[in-house]
Parts: C-alpha cells; structure tokens; sequence
C-alpha cells in the first residue's frame, strides 16, 4: 500500500530538534524548545510530551563554549522525524534511560513527557502511548548508562518494525 502524498506547501524532511531546558521566555515557561540557528533565537514548545515510535538512540559530540559535550539523541518517529537532544549526563537523559531499558517492545509508540523538577532539572515520564500507563522504574544513580544505551539500540535494531533513520549506531 502507498502512502498518500499531500500536495502543496510543507516543510522539507529534515528532523525537528527538541532541546530539554527548563526556562522562561516572555513569561511563558518550558521545558523543551526548538532553536533557529539562522536567527540565533530560541523557540519554546508548549507541549510537554511527545508521542512517537523511538527508532534509534545515537551518541553526539557537540562543542559548547569551547568545549565537547556528549549528547543523548533520541530518535523518534511521528508526524515528523523529531530528535530530543539532551546532556548525557542529565537528569532527563537519566531518567529516560531507566524507563526506556524496561522497554520490551518498540513496535508500540510511546510518549516521552518531559517534567519539571526542582530549580533548573528537568526530568523524562515515559508512557505506553496506548494505555497512557507510566513505564515505572528506579533510580539508579549508579547505573551503566553506556551499557543501557547499547542494550536498547539492540532491541531497536532487532525490532521488526523499527526502521533506522541515518546516522551512526552506537557501538562500543
């Protein structure tokens, strides 16, 4: 079966970036945000979750004020291709991957719902976007984060109805 293709004005099929902050622009606080690398601007998002197929977890280095950051790509697929990009060494980024490794099957979407913590942390809710259930799980301050990230990205791979969006696996 074909997909329908919608004629007319759109926007080119490149990922939509999320970025995880908490923050406040013009009075309206948020906790994700696109950026407009051309307008130098930053562009927050209302919405607090996300509802998508994850499709792959990826590893980016990105400089920051002269310096390498290792980022968390989360991959997911939904009206649009969205990447939620966040520190690995965050409490989203954390929070995330104790829920996601609980994760069995990823041919179900899921909602990433991003959610205010004290001061600046924010924290990552994962849901079964069907049953609107929280994937509960512990946390773990110790975790092997690397470990958890490799496993996932294995299942994504096995998943028969996972499709890879370009760009490097992670491989250890």
């Amino acid at each position: 079966m074909i997909a329908e293709i919608k004629l007319g004005l759109c926007n080119p099929p490149e990922p939509i970036y999320l970025y995880v902050k908490k923050g406040e622009l013009s009075g309206e606080s948020y906790l994700w945000y696109n950026y407009d690398i051309n307008n130098k601007i930053t562009i927050p998002v209302q919405k607090t979750g996300l509802t998508g197929y994850i499709s792959e977890l990826k590893l980016t280095t990105k400089e920051f004020r002269e310096k390498d950051n290792l980022k968390l790509d989360i991959v997911v697929r939904a009206d649009e291709i969205y990447i939620v990009r966040t520190g690995i060494e965050t409490n989203f980024a954390k929070s995330f991957l104790l829920a996601v490794s609980l994760v069995q099957d990823f041919s179900k979407p899921l909602i990433i719902a991003a959610t205010a913590g004290e001061e600046n942390v924010v924290f990552c809710n994962l849901y079964d976007a069907a049953t609107k259930n929280r994937i509960d799980s512990k946390w773990n301050k110790d975790a092997d984060w690397l470990a958890m990230i490799d496993s996932v990205q294995t299942k994504l791979q096995t998943s028969k109805n996972s499709h890879i969006v370009s760009g490097e696996a992670i491989h250890f």
